[in-house]
């Protein structure tokens, strides 16, 4: 009996933890398994209803506090199972138009992962308008020469640091900017994609560190990065796509206030998880990988590939753009506070890049600065 209350006091624990609005690395961890706390808070208050024990106080305070924590981690990955309502639309067969289409598959593929044919093999089978490539260095870059015949658009950021990054592309590419938002070791590519119809698609390929004891001791450099491109685009009247490995939930706090404030939408919600990191483990997963879209956009298919060798599995997406979708899909909405936090949070990447000495040279960053001192 007494390992029930201590699994439940831990599952109570740690959903508290969660709470704390901190950006230390040991605290924001707790945002990522939520599924795997769910899972045992449902076992751990099974064996306390049914375990034939009196119902002493304590009893009675931890099945309490089980129940609220629960009911707690049920709010934050119910949205992405089959029991909510769909946040993207799905394109009926009858509906499809390939000119205003554009497939995507992102693979985080592990820098020192040397089963370059997997993920050749996936390319070759699915054929995606779009590929991009995370940690990918220099040797990788020359093991997908192979696909170059097919993807004569790229933008190469070969890196040995695991932050490098490479883009193919079916379609043309436009506007190509590589940026490093907040340090000189994270890049980002930032492109318009022409699709067949001729209508440009503005794409953002990134990958902020993660916070955990050997990458970055908190959060504040990724949330900062994803909300400075999140801002930006608040105020963008085109088609977009965000795409990458975000190295964070998709049910975190940061990534649903990036949501609000881009207005980009997931198709994951209303339908299911795809849980990309870790491959090799499938007790501990959750989804790290992520493609967030404009509202004008909505989708064909949407699935996770098979292991590729690395740490990461990828994820094949297929999406159709087309003005009456912004009619039926349902726009996001800001709740007070959100632009606060947002510019709060931006400012306070700002200040530690700077105090970490890494160069804040893109305009992105300049612009914020500028309006923070005019406000």
């Amino acid at each position: 009996m007494i390992w029930i209350n201590v699994i439940a006091v831990m599952v109570i624990w740690a959903s508290i933890w969660s709470l704390i609005p901190r950006n230390e690395w040991w605290i924001r961890c707790a945002d990522f398994p939520r599924l795997q706390i769910l899972v045992l808070g449902l076992a751990s208050l099974l064996c306390l209803i049914v375990w034939p024990t009196a119902w002493d106080s304590w009893r009675q305070i931890i099945l309490a506090g089980l129940i609220a924590a629960l009911i707690y981690q049920l709010k934050m990955v119910l949205p992405y199972t089959l029991v909510w309502k769909k946040q993207v639309k799905q394109v009926p067969a009858s509906a499809w138009n390939p000119q205003q289409q554009l497939s995507i598959i992102v693979a985080n593929v592990l820098m020192t992962n040397d089963q370059y044919h997997l993920l050749i093999k996936h390319v070759q089978q699915y054929q995606p308008d779009i590929l991009l490539t995370l940690e990918t260095n220099l040797l990788w870059q020359h093991q997908l020469q192979v696909l170059e015949v097919d993807y004569p658009y790229r933008v190469a950021v070969p890196l040995e640091n695991l932050y490098g990054m490479h883009l193919y592309s079916r379609l043309p590419l436009q506007d190509i900017e590589i940026k490093f938002l907040l340090s000189d070791e994270i890049p980002s590519i930032h492109c318009s994609v022409i699709l067949t119809s001729g209508q440009p698609v503005r794409i953002y390929a990134l990958h902020p560190k993660p916070p955990s004891p050997t990458e970055a001791k908190n959060s504040t450099l990724r949330d900062a990065e994803l909300l400075i491109i999140g801002d930006h685009i608040q105020d963008l009247d085109e088609s977009c796509i965000v795409m990458g490995d975000l190295n964070d939930v998709a049910w975190s706090r940061t990534t649903r206030l990036f949501q609000r404030i881009s207005g980009l939408l997931d198709p994951r919600i209303g339908r299911h998880y795809i849980n990309t990191f870790h491959a090799n483990y499938p007790l501990l997963r959750w989804s790290l990988d992520h493609v967030f879209h404009s509202v004008d956009f909505a989708l064909i298919k949407m699935k996770r590939l098979t292991h590729i060798g690395s740490d990461h599995f990828p994820i094949y997406v297929e999406l159709q753009t087309d003005r009456i979708f912004e009619q039926i899909q349902d726009e996001l909405e800001m709740v007070e506070g959100d632009q606060k936090a947002v510019q709060d949070a931006i400012q306070s990447g700002i200040e530690q890049a700077k105090a970490e000495e890494k160069p804040i040279l893109d305009s992105m960053v300049q612009q914020h600065e500028i309006e923070k001192k005019i406000q």
